[in-house]
């Protein structure tokens, strides 16, 4: 059996972003019996330390959290602690990769790091956290024996910047679909105040790069419903298009949603689903909503382009946003797309064929 360890996630049970939904569903009844998987987690944001989970070993690095400022020296004392005892090591991001130079003259057996998207063009980062980031990248890329890409537009850019091959691996999105009864999607509607078929819906991190501002000012002009769901009160960004658009009868903006059955309902109830994002690879959001069958309105880049293999509808700006909404048609594509792409069964067992092919 391969002892595997995973590092650069909060942990779980998955509470944050993708890279914990991704652990959270390669182990447990998707692993195989060949691999044995042991997750580090960040002791500051589990008050609860519990030693496995869906027969995955659980160890807590004390002193940092695993997002923000100190998500770096957190990876770091995670690959310490995995130097013994591992025959295969997984990164998830590449913010502690800055010290794979030295991790790599302690560690000499298997090194996978799943690069992400590309997080030195987020538009939040200042100039010495981009270069931080590209760095870091670099890094990842020079120094693993496996280097991970979720999206093709992202293992493009990594044989055209560095000439290395990167493993195609996405993420999958079967997670998000639960037995809601129509009886409670329409309990939850109500509580909202819209109608099954009646409204769009978007849901992400409120950032310029998920091109919110656009989104909003789009169904602003055109007057037609939005349910838009965020961390509305996380920044200066967030908070100035909460003051300028709450007032908006057609646009609701709901804080976080972290009740799956809600969650659920909004996206399987809505006419189309919006997404934003301009940076990163295949992102879990857009994943999880094709599952649905609905018609997805994405920006036009060639990350979502390669994620919903060109059937969505693409957008650049908010009047091109208001044109396809108004001519939207209901036929498409997406839930064939996921299922056959996006199933996390199909997506851990790539990681159990790169963890396995490794002598």
């Amino acid at each position: 059996m391969k002892q595997v360890a995973i590092v650069g996630i909060q942990g779980v049970p998955a509470k944050y972003g993708g890279f914990e939904t991704l652990v959270e569903n390669i182990i447990g009844d998707n692993c195989c019996s060949e691999v044995r998987y042991t997750v580090f987690c960040s002791g500051k944001d589990y008050a609860t330390r519990m030693k496995t989970y869906k027969g995955a070993q659980l160890k807590y690095i004390p002193l940092f959290h695993a997002n923000g400022m100190q998500s770096t020296p957190y990876d770091i004392l995670s690959m310490l602690r995995c130097l013994r005892g591992y025959d295969t090591v997984i990164i998830l991001g590449v913010s502690g990769c800055i010290f794979l130079p030295v991790f790599r003259l302690l560690y000499r057996k298997q090194l996978i790091v799943n690069i992400d998207g590309l997080e030195h063009r987020r538009a939040k980062w200042g100039k010495f956290a981009r270069w931080f980031l590209r760095t870091s990248e670099a890094m990842a890329v020079r120094y693993a024996d496996v280097i991970i890409a979720d999206n093709k537009g992202i293992q493009d850019y990594v044989w055209n910047t560095y000439h290395k091959k990167a493993e195609l691996v996405a993420y999958g999105g079967d997670h998000a679909q639960r037995d809601v009864t129509e009886e409670r999607q329409n309990e939850i509607l109500g509580q909202y105040g819209i109608a099954s078929g009646n409204y769009a819906v978007s849901v992400c991190r409120i950032e310029p790069e998920n091109n919110c501002h656009l989104i909003l000012k789009a169904f602003a002009t055109s007057g037609e419903n939005l349910v838009f769901v965020g961390n509305w009160e996380r920044s200066e960004y967030s908070r100035r298009l909460k003051a300028e658009y709450s007032g908006r009868q057609n646009i609701q903006m709901l804080d976080s949603v972290y009740d799956l059955d809600v969650l659920y309902a909004l996206r399987n109830q809505c006419r189309c689903y919006i997404h934003g994002h301009s940076a990163g690879g295949t992102n879990p959001s857009l994943v999880e909503a094709m599952f649905f069958g609905k018609p997805i309105l994405a920006y036009d880049v060639i990350y979502n382009r390669e994620t919903t293999e060109n059937e969505a509808h693409y957008f650049k700006t908010s009047e091109e946003l208001v044109e396809l909404h108004s001519k939207l048609k209901d036929e498409c594509k997406m839930q064939e797309i996921a299922k056959k792409r996006y199933t996390w069964s199909c997506i851990a067992w790539q990681y159990r064929i790169l963890i396995l092919s490794h002598k």
